[in-house]
Protein backbone atom coordinates (compact mmCIF):
# COMPACT_ATOMS: atom_id res chain seq x y z
CA UNK A 1 0.00 0.00 0.00
CA UNK A 2 1.52 3.12 -1.23
CA UNK A 3 -0.68 6.02 1.15
CA UNK A 4 -0.84 9.94 1.74
CA UNK A 5 -2.13 11.39 4.00
CA UNK A 6 -2.27 14.97 3.51
CA UNK A 7 -3.89 18.30 4.90
CA UNK A 8 -3.33 20.08 1.68
CA UNK A 9 -4.76 19.14 -1.56
CA UNK A 10 -1.79 21.07 -3.08
CA UNK A 11 0.75 18.77 -1.71
CA UNK A 12 -1.39 16.03 -2.73
CA UNK A 13 -0.70 17.15 -6.40
CA UNK A 14 2.83 17.99 -5.92
CA UNK A 15 3.26 14.51 -5.09
CA UNK A 16 1.19 13.14 -8.08
CA UNK A 17 3.68 14.92 -10.29
CA UNK A 18 6.78 13.91 -8.29
CA UNK A 19 5.93 10.35 -8.35
CA UNK A 20 5.44 10.69 -12.35
CA UNK A 21 8.68 12.34 -12.82
CA UNK A 22 10.59 9.67 -10.21
CA UNK A 23 8.79 6.73 -11.78
CA UNK A 24 10.53 7.41 -14.90
CA UNK A 25 14.09 7.13 -13.39
CA UNK A 26 13.26 3.67 -11.83
CA UNK A 27 14.87 0.23 -13.06
CA UNK A 28 11.48 -1.33 -12.16
CA UNK A 29 8.91 1.29 -13.36
CA UNK A 30 6.71 -1.05 -14.39
CA UNK A 31 6.30 -2.73 -11.24
CA UNK A 32 6.18 0.65 -9.39
CA UNK A 33 3.67 2.11 -11.72
CA UNK A 34 1.16 -1.26 -11.12
CA UNK A 35 1.45 -0.92 -7.56
CA UNK A 36 0.50 2.67 -7.43
CA UNK A 37 -2.05 2.07 -9.88
CA UNK A 38 -3.92 -0.41 -7.85
CA UNK A 39 -2.45 -0.16 -4.28
CA UNK A 40 -2.12 3.57 -4.23
CA UNK A 41 -4.29 6.31 -2.69
CA UNK A 42 -4.11 10.35 -1.45
CA UNK A 43 -6.47 10.92 1.31
CA UNK A 44 -7.31 14.80 2.22
CA UNK A 45 -7.55 15.50 5.93
CA UNK A 46 -8.80 18.44 7.58
CA UNK A 47 -6.43 18.15 10.42
CA UNK A 48 -2.99 16.37 11.47
CA UNK A 49 -5.23 14.59 14.70
CA UNK A 50 -7.22 13.26 11.82
CA UNK A 51 -4.35 12.24 9.77
CA UNK A 52 -2.78 10.34 12.44
CA UNK A 53 -6.15 8.90 13.82
CA UNK A 54 -6.06 7.45 10.14
CA UNK A 55 -2.59 6.08 9.91
CA UNK A 56 -3.38 4.31 13.50
CA UNK A 57 -6.72 2.54 12.25
CA UNK A 58 -4.49 1.39 8.67
CA UNK A 59 -1.88 0.50 10.95
CA UNK A 60 0.67 0.93 8.20
CA UNK A 61 3.81 -0.96 7.50
CA UNK A 62 6.21 2.31 6.82
CA UNK A 63 5.01 5.42 8.17
CA UNK A 64 6.56 8.62 7.54
CA UNK A 65 5.70 11.81 9.73
CA UNK A 66 6.88 14.33 7.47
CA UNK A 67 5.31 17.14 9.64
CA UNK A 68 6.90 20.17 11.81
CA UNK A 69 8.50 19.25 14.31
CA UNK A 70 7.77 15.23 14.31
CA UNK A 71 8.60 14.19 17.51
CA UNK A 72 5.90 16.11 19.14
CA UNK A 73 3.54 14.04 17.50
CA UNK A 74 5.29 10.66 17.81
CA UNK A 75 3.58 9.84 21.41
CA UNK A 76 0.30 9.91 19.55
CA UNK A 77 1.40 7.24 16.66
CA UNK A 78 0.20 4.04 18.39
CA UNK A 79 0.15 1.53 14.88
CA UNK A 80 2.90 1.21 12.55
CA UNK A 81 5.87 -1.06 11.65
CA UNK A 82 8.59 1.39 11.48
CA UNK A 83 7.71 5.36 12.19
CA UNK A 84 10.65 7.63 10.10
CA UNK A 85 10.89 11.35 11.61
CA UNK A 86 11.07 14.39 8.85
CA UNK A 87 12.41 15.13 5.37
CA UNK A 88 15.77 13.41 6.38
CA UNK A 89 14.46 9.98 7.10
CA UNK A 90 13.79 8.11 4.14
CA UNK A 91 12.60 4.25 4.40
CA UNK A 92 15.82 3.14 3.44
CA UNK A 93 17.45 4.70 6.16
CA UNK A 94 15.57 2.18 8.24
CA UNK A 95 15.27 -0.62 6.11
CA UNK A 96 19.47 -0.68 5.72
CA UNK A 97 21.76 1.22 8.10
CA UNK A 98 19.61 2.66 10.77
CA UNK A 99 19.96 -0.15 13.24
CA UNK A 100 16.20 -1.87 13.08
CA UNK A 101 15.75 -4.21 10.34
CA UNK A 102 13.33 -4.31 7.67
CA UNK A 103 10.76 -6.90 8.74
CA UNK A 104 7.70 -4.97 9.82
CA UNK A 105 4.36 -6.30 10.00
CA UNK A 106 2.15 -5.81 7.02
CA UNK A 107 -1.37 -5.17 5.84
CA UNK A 108 -2.44 -3.95 9.14
CA UNK A 109 -1.27 -6.01 11.22
CA UNK A 110 0.77 -3.20 13.31
CA UNK A 111 -1.76 -3.15 15.49
CA UNK A 112 -1.21 -6.37 17.09
CA UNK A 113 2.38 -7.15 16.06
CA UNK A 114 6.01 -5.31 16.36
CA UNK A 115 8.87 -5.38 13.67
CA UNK A 116 10.74 -8.65 13.78
CA UNK A 117 13.76 -7.81 16.64
CA UNK A 118 16.19 -9.95 18.82
CA UNK A 119 13.22 -9.82 21.49
CA UNK A 120 11.20 -12.14 18.80
CA UNK A 121 13.52 -14.88 19.30
CA UNK A 122 13.39 -15.01 23.11
CA UNK A 123 11.44 -17.81 24.33
CA UNK A 124 9.67 -16.17 27.86
CA UNK A 125 7.67 -17.89 30.95
CA UNK A 126 4.51 -16.78 32.85
CA UNK A 127 5.75 -16.95 36.66
CA UNK A 128 2.63 -17.16 38.69
CA UNK A 129 2.76 -17.70 42.46
CA UNK A 130 -0.42 -17.33 45.24
CA UNK A 131 -0.32 -17.15 48.75
CA UNK A 132 -3.08 -18.81 50.82
CA UNK A 133 -4.35 -15.31 52.06
CA UNK A 134 -4.56 -14.28 48.14
CA UNK A 135 -6.40 -17.61 46.60
CA UNK A 136 -9.04 -17.31 49.50
CA UNK A 137 -9.32 -13.37 48.35
CA UNK A 138 -9.62 -14.76 44.12
CA UNK A 139 -11.06 -17.92 45.02
CA UNK A 140 -14.37 -16.72 43.84
CA UNK A 141 -13.62 -14.91 40.57
CA UNK A 142 -11.30 -17.89 39.58
CA UNK A 143 -14.03 -20.82 40.13
CA UNK A 144 -17.03 -18.32 38.32
CA UNK A 145 -14.88 -18.03 35.33
CA UNK A 146 -14.18 -21.50 35.30
CA UNK A 147 -17.80 -22.31 35.52
CA UNK A 148 -18.40 -19.80 32.74
CA UNK A 149 -15.95 -21.74 30.35
CA UNK A 150 -17.47 -24.89 31.54
CA UNK A 151 -13.96 -25.76 33.05
CA UNK A 152 -15.26 -27.88 36.21
CA UNK A 153 -11.86 -29.26 36.57
CA UNK A 154 -9.93 -25.86 36.84
CA UNK A 155 -13.17 -24.75 39.56
CA UNK A 156 -12.38 -27.91 41.62
CA UNK A 157 -8.49 -27.26 41.43
CA UNK A 158 -9.61 -23.91 43.50
CA UNK A 159 -12.14 -25.92 45.50
CA UNK A 160 -9.66 -28.54 46.95
CA UNK A 161 -6.83 -26.00 47.89
CA UNK A 162 -9.48 -23.65 49.67
CA UNK A 163 -11.22 -26.86 51.61
CA UNK A 164 -7.31 -27.95 52.41
CA UNK A 165 -6.29 -24.62 53.57
CA UNK A 166 -9.18 -24.50 56.19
Amino acid sequence: LALLITTSETVGQRVVAELEQQLTRLSRQDIARTSLENRGMIILVDSVEQGIGLANEIAIEHLELQVEDPWQWLPRINHAGAIFLGPHTPEAAGDYVAGPNHVLPTMGTARISSALGVETFLKKSSIISYSRQALLADAGHIQLLAGLEGLSAHANSVAVRIKEDS
